[in-house]
């Protein structure tokens, strides 16, 4: 196998990049790890009798890491705040279309999802462009794959970071960032639950794109529907 399309594990490739240190500059990855791990016992997969679940390389691994990419983004403090400014339409910021995108790939709307992060790297996330790469990688789409790798190696970490003053409100219920988490570390393909799907389902499409296809747009009560408790 070539050594040009090894495939780093995403934990040493989160770490590499700082994901999400460049949108929130309170955000430690190491910790959002340690976190992942503390969870309950409740809240984690459950132990397989099988021999410990490996995930191939290439396509698969980078599906795999791509959903716990978007886990994180979806997870992390801010999230909320970044989806209100996007929704306003007064700042539009690469956190909010970031963090829009990943939503997008949790309801099934992945030429969608790449829109907004094309969006977002356009406006220096290099968060946004290492969800490129791994969305075309797992395509087996090597080239654009590798263009969004290096777009991604040349944004640098001086970008508008929100202040941690700001709202910390996190954008999805407890009970579901947990139920992400174990479904990541299952292997199992991400699904958010029925009420949250159904609120990005509602949320007005743009005229089919030529590249992209149909491309929901962020709605002012967004942020709110996803944050309201899921009930019993």
């Amino acid at each position: 196998m070539h050594r040009a399309h090894e495939h780093p594990s995403v934990e040493r490739m989160l770490g590499d990049a700082e994901i999400l240190a460049d949108e929130y500059e309170d955000y430690d990855g190491a910790a959002a790890r340690e976190r992942i791990a503390a969870l309950p016992r409740a809240h984690r997969a459950p132990r397989s009798s099988s021999p410990g679940y490996r995930f191939p390389a290439g396509t698969d691994r980078a599906a795999h890491d791509l959903d716990l990419a978007v886990t994180l983004v979806v997870t992390a403090p801010h999230a909320a705040a970044g989806l209100r400014r996007l929704a306003d339409g007064e700042d539009m910021d690469p956190a909010g279309a970031l963090v829009f995108g990943a939503l997008l790939h949790l309801a099934g709307y992945r030429d969608a999802a790449c829109f907004w992060w094309q969006f977002a790297a356009g406006g220096g996330s290099r968060n946004a462009a290492f969800c490129l790469f791994l969305a075309h990688r797992r395509r087996a789409e090597f080239r654009d794959a590798e263009h969004w790798r290096t777009q991604g190696r040349r944004l640098t970490a001086h970008l508008h970071r929100h202040s941690a003053s700001g709202s910390r409100e996190s954008l999805l219920p407890q009970e579901v960032q947990h139920d992400l988490i174990k479904q990541c570390h299952s292997g199992r393909r991400l699904v958010l639950p029925p009420r949250l799907e159904a609120a990005i389902n509602r949320l007005h499409v743009e005229c089919p794109d030529a590249d992209f296809g149909e491309i929901p747009q962020p709605s002012a009560t967004l942020a709110e529907e996803l944050t309201a408790p899921t009930g019993p």
